[in-house]
């Protein structure tokens, strides 16, 4: 891996939104415009929803509607702004690539779309049910401003994927969401969990509003490297939240305790030897469940 010179100061935003569902050209237009918010805020990293650019209640055949391609208008449009602001933005929408559709999350830069995530675990809820599997693995992406991975929504009840882009050198997992009320549980236990095993931060940006019939969450959190809260919106409202983060600190996995003699390390005290069970295919675990879809 290239060593790229790090800010001991990096200031990230999650940028709580509520698209319009199926109004790809307005939803942009807010994007753009909290984007100009925030790097008048100083934010070089701005995280925002999942399935920010259409809405998530779609079905199959909206999907197909506003699906696009990475390299399409409103990511163009995002990158020219990204390059005029000079920051990183997290976006998510619907992928269309090669005849599938896929729920995706696109990291562009100053200098263009820099890579691209499709949510590997897909709920039976909205439009994902409608969606691929994602087959891109946990890529981590290095930056000026550190080492950024993706996660969406509900990837991160599956803790193996945060685990692998902590082994691939993630400082900050972005995490863009678009969680449903009664899933709190999701900023209250499961990101900080995440964050504090592996030692990481997480911006985790989810949506507001009601689509559908569906109340969304909103609280979306930055979290630091032990889990704590450095900042959080509200339930209901459009907003964005910062956070002054340090890479160096989400490296350091070798951890003293107070008492000197005391300490841990996140890599090497790993036992992966006896982790084989996790990789193996859903028939061979002793466990009942359906198969996934293909």
């Amino acid at each position: 891996m290239v060593v790229i010179p790090l800010p001991e100061h990096l200031k990230v935003a999650a940028a709580q939104v509520e698209p319009r569902i199926l109004m790809k050209a307005e939803n942009t237009e807010k994007i753009l415009a909290m984007m100009e918010i925030a790097a008048k805020d100083d934010a070089r990293l701005i995280v925002f929803p999942e399935t920010a650019l259409t809405g998530y209640m779609l079905t199959r055949n909206e999907a197909e509607h506003v699906a696009e391609s990475v390299l399409g208008l409103s990511t163009m449009k995002i990158a020219s702004k990204a390059k005029a602001l000079n920051v990183y933005v997290v976006v998510g929408l619907i992928e269309k690539a090669k005849g599938k559709l896929y729920n995706t999350a696109v990291l562009i830069g100053p200098g263009g779309i820099i890579g691209k995530y499709r949510k590997m675990h897909l709920p039976y809820c909205g439009v994902d049910r409608y969606l691929a599997w994602g087959d891109l693995g946990y890529n981590v992406f290095q930056t000026e401003i550190g080492n950024i991975g993706i996660n969406i929504c509900y990837d991160g009840q599956h803790p193996e994927g945060v685990r692998i882009l902590m082994l691939k050198g993630a400082d900050i997992v972005a995490h863009p969401t678009a969680l449903p009320t009664g899933t709190d549980f999701m900023y209250k236990l499961v990101n900080p969990t995440n964050a504090l095993e592996n030692n990481l931060y997480i911006v985790a940006a989810d949506r507001v509003g009601v689509e559908r019939g569906i109340t969304f969450l909103g609280n979306s959190v930055i979290l630091d490297v032990n889990g704590a809260t450095i900042a959080q919106a509200s339930a209901e409202k459009e907003e964005i939240i910062y956070a002054s983060l340090n890479p160096f600190k989400a490296r350091a996995k070798h951890i003293v305790l107070k008492q000197k003699e005391n300490e841990v390390h996140i890599i090497r005290d790993r036992r992966p030897e006896y982790y084989s069970l996790l990789t193996k295919p859903i028939e061979e675990r002793a466990i009942g469940c359906h198969k996934p879809r293909i």
